[in-house]
């Protein structure tokens, strides 16, 4: 009998379609492309593809009994922060490991679907199928960082090569943004968190209580033709809109526009994307911006970002809407319209600090999120390249306030 007979046929299905897509987003970058770092805070393509396969190895395999490792180095090369599991290679050095190449790597994966497809087939019960629904969510969270830190890669290479082939359908004309309106929401003690049904990261529960006081949500997020009036009004020139750190950042790094803008020398703007450098479109949701101009925007446009209770309550009234999630052919935000996930993750005012009664796992796997539980900040919703079916109304996207390579937008709120 086969194993796809004898495995659970979800899970297995899942397992299989999971890593197929990994390859399918790393296949148009060439080896050169996956071995490359671009920042310390990024990873080559190669190394996620190999780390991914490391999580399923060391979490599920060797404890299962009875795997013999591909290779006994790769537990140093591609560990991640796993303190408990051992020293790792350094984090700014990833693009430095020339070898295993890319091929190899390729291998890696191969030889560790097979053991899992083998040991789904013959475990009993569903014994492992929560380390493996872990190991599949991280798989998609590494999904849409490989594309991250690839475009980061590209966006330095003086000609701008695309990683995905330009559409045959891709919109050629550039209309009119959908004009912005506000929606109410009441105020007074709601639920957050995740509620126990389906699966969920350890950072999004407990589920508990908040107070909110009644406020207003935008009902689309910030365009790029609302960004460029913001610019117009010399947006990055006044410190009065700035926070402190945020305006020191703006003089450090030389921001005047959204990561991946580009001026031509009409004077039009550009944006360097997945399909390569392409005319801005101003109904599509500013992308590729940092904690403090999302901050500084909200500031000058007198509004307010919102907390992350305010923006998951708020969701919930529009929570079937989607707008584009991660599509191997785009890997590109669509037009703003009236929904809450999908296109670009949303800047909220709240640093990531755990819930009440939060409480990490025990063990390695513990390690997973509490640990990055300062200085950074929580972004809602999805983007363009979050794979479909990781999205929901409870995942606590987090990053550092300067962070400008993450599909980030924002959305605002008042009073």
């Amino acid at each position: 009998m086969t194993s796809s007979a004898l495995a659970p046929p979800t899970l297995l299905a899942r397992f299989r379609d999971v890593r197929a897509l990994t390859e399918r987003l790393a296949s148009p970058l060439s080896p050169e492309d996956q071995t490359a770092q671009s920042m310390p805070e990024a990873s080559p393509t190669k190394w996620h593809r190999a780390h991914t396969s490391w999580f399923f190895e060391e979490f599920l395999l060797g404890p299962a009994g009875g795997h013999r490792p591909f290779d006994p180095t790769f537990r140093y090369l591609f560990n991640s922060y796993y303190e408990a599991v051992g020293p790792r290679h350094p984090r700014p050095h990833r693009g430095l490991i020339t070898r295993p190449s890319a091929e190899e790597v390729g291998r890696y994966r191969a030889h560790v679907d097979r053991a899992v497809d083998e040991l789904l087939a013959h475990a009993p019960g569903g014994v492992h199928d929560e380390i493996v629904e872990l190991g599949l969510n991280h798989e998609q969270q590494h999904q849409e960082l490989l594309v991250m830190d690839a475009l980061h890669l590209l966006s330095h290479h003086p000609f701008g090569p695309a990683m995905v082939q330009r559409p045959a359908d891709a919109p050629t004309d550039d209309p009119d943004p959908l004009p912005q309106s506000w929606r109410a929401v009441p105020g007074g003690l709601h639920e957050i968190g995740h509620d126990g049904k389906g699966f969920a990261f350890d950072n999004e529960g407990p589920r508990h209580t908040v107070h909110l006081v009644p406020f207003e949500i935008a009902e689309r997020a910030v365009t790029n033709e609302d960004w460029l009036a913001f610019m117009t009004d010399d947006g990055y020139s006044r410190p009065e809109l700035w926070l402190s750190d945020g305006w020191a950042a703006v003089r450090r790094h030389g921001w005047r526009a959204p990561g991946y803008w580009r001026q031509e020398e009409d004077g039009r703007w550009t944006v360097f994307g997945a399909a390569g450098v392409r005319p801005l479109r101003r109904a599509e949701p500013v992308c590729h911006i940092s904690f403090y101009e999302a901050d500084a925007y909200a500031r000058w446009a007198g509004a307010r970002l919102p907390t992350e209770a305010e923006w998951e309550v708020a969701a919930r009234d529009v929570a079937e809407r989607r707008g584009g999630l991660l599509d191997p052919d785009r890997l590109h935000p669509g037009p703003a319209g009236r929904h809450m996930i999908g296109d670009v993750w949303e800047w909220t005012s709240s640093a990531y600090l755990p819930y009440p009664g939060f409480r990490p796992a025990e063990g390695a796997v513990g390690e997973y999120n509490g640990k990055f539980m300062s200085d950074q900040h929580v972004l809602r919703g999805a983007s363009c390249v979050t794979p479909a079916g990781h999205e929901r109304l409870t995942y606590r996207n987090f990053y550092p306030a300067a962070s400008r390579w993450v599909f980030a937008g924002l959305r605002l709120a008042r009073p």
